[in-house]
């Protein structure tokens, strides 16, 4: 894992749950955390801003995407897949 990606995800999260970044668990889910259906649609905005890059999510039925958020670190992996995907 990209310690600068998992990072900044981690501080992005943070700041929509409103809580300090050490509090956010890798294996915590998003509802752990706080984070409400528009919060998950803020946090991907900052999240593509952030990496510069465009995020498979359909906020109408977040489970169908190809973005998996059941997790931090999902949402880690998955935005670690597209930075990379990127640069290749």
């Amino acid at each position: 894992m990209s310690e600068n990606v998992k990072a900044k995800v981690i501080e992005i999260l943070a700041q929509q749950a409103m809580v300090d970044p050490s509090d956010v668990e890798m294996t915590q889910t998003l509802d752990d955390l706080g984070i409400d259906s528009m919060g998950v649609v803020e946090s991907i905005f900052a999240i593509e801003e952030e990496f510069d890059i465009s995020v498979p999510f359909n906020a109408n039925d977040p489970g169908a995407g190809e973005f998996d958020i059941s997790s931090v670190a999902s949402i880690v992996g998955a935005v670690e897949g597209l930075v990379a995907a990127q640069k290749a």
